[in-house]
């Protein structure tokens, strides 16, 4: 047997034929992002790899080469002994590191002297992003999406996984953002994914929709907290894409409000910081008072002023200049954020789309 190589564009194409996909770089590495269901068996950890390199970079190449050779050698016994000991003769692995180097070359030989039939990622992860980049320029181009507009604080997110529920195809991409998108977006001991982490989770969700279907997502900006979209998904979402635009009377949309950040309430002081952002837009007098509604847990007063004196304007001059669609917008009204009124309009809205 010998170890047999994959491209990018082979081994993510069926992803699922592969028993294991294994990342033998460092975890700093595997943290960052990673082929979807990967598993990290690193060959040097974030500390060896950093030892080894410093050796090399200080002019003894041939002496790092010796400390990575042993290193990698008893990381790879670790992982046989751990991992392999239960695995079938027709157990077939893909493994792959940062260029489908030395590293990956390493444990695939091992794998492949037990007697598996594994295979090497060509060109390792720096390959597979590359893939990733240059689908993320054409997958959208191919659906046919609707977006869910609508003011803060109506539902969009809520209808989204009621939609989801119902059988529909859905974008979600304040989830795979881990992010609200606004000021306030952040999800409470939750930090969003690195840009490159989201953009293979968004590439994955793509590359998985039937193209024949309507795709829904919601309207979102440029970025989501600290995450940026790509650029062909934006344009596809303003210039291509029929909207929905959701209608929520304002009491109901500040009950929604205060169950999604009813989190501030054990953090006043947090939710004080991020107001302070807005003083350039708001003025310093209008964010002090609202910093002065949190520590008195004022909060039905607090955020219905910030949706309609922050969020409401803003979100108007943003969705009248940047979608196409909007005038032509189906109008769909949600009485509140109950389970059955969103079942009602997703319902509405997937037999419109039949």
């Amino acid at each position: 047997m010998s170890v047999r190589t994959e491209t990018a564009a082979a081994a993510a194409a069926a992803l699922e034929r592969f028993d294991a996909v294994i990342d033998v770089r460092a975890p700093a590495e595997f943290a960052e992002d990673h082929l979807p269901g990967a598993l990290n068996w690193p060959v040097l950890d974030d500390a060896q790899r950093a030892r080894v390199g410093t050796l090399y970079v200080q002019g003894s190449p041939l002496a790092a080469r010796k400390l990575g050779a042993v290193l990698v050698a008893r990381n790879i016994a670790s992982h046989v002994e751990r991992w392999v000991q239960d695995k079938p003769r027709e157990w077939q692995p893909l493994v792959y590191c940062w260029r489908g180097g030395q590293r990956s070359g390493a444990l695939a030989w091992f794998l492949d002297q037990i007697g598996f039939r594994t295979a090497r990622l060509q060109g390792g992860y720096k390959a597979f992003r590359a893939l990733v980049r240059e689908q993320l320029a054409t997958l959208p181009a191919q659906l046919q999406l609707t977006v869910i507009a609508g003011r803060t604080g109506s539902g969009k997110t809520r209808l989204l996984q009621a939609l989801a529920q119902a059988g529909a195809q859905v974008l979600d991409l304040e989830a795979l953002a881990r992010h609200r998108g606004s000021v306030l977006g952040a999800l409470p001991d939750t930090p969003q994914p690195s840009q490159k982490a989201f953009d293979t989770a968004l590439w994955q969700a793509l590359r998985g929709f039937d193209a024949g279907r309507p795709v829904f997502v919601e309207s979102e900006s440029r970025k989501v907290g600290a995450l940026q979209l790509p650029d062909a998904l934006l344009a596809r979402m303003r210039e291509h894409a029929r909207c929905v635009r959701l209608q929520m009377d304002d009491t109901a949309r500040v009950q929604l409000l205060l169950q999604e950040y009813g989190h501030f309430a054990r953090e006043p002081e947090r939710l004080c910081a991020l107001l302070a952002a807005l003083t350039e837009l708001q003025g310093k007098e209008r964010v002090q008072r609202w910093q002065a509604m949190a520590r008195e847990a004022r909060w039905g007063e607090l955020f219905g002023e910030l949706m309609r004196e922050h969020y409401d304007p803003l979100y108007e001059r943003s969705m009248q200049r940047n979608f196409a669609g909007l005038g032509a917008s189906q109008s769909l009204a949600l009485a509140d954020g109950s389970d059955a009124a969103l079942r009602a309009a997703a319902q509405e809205l997937l037999d419109g789309a039949a």
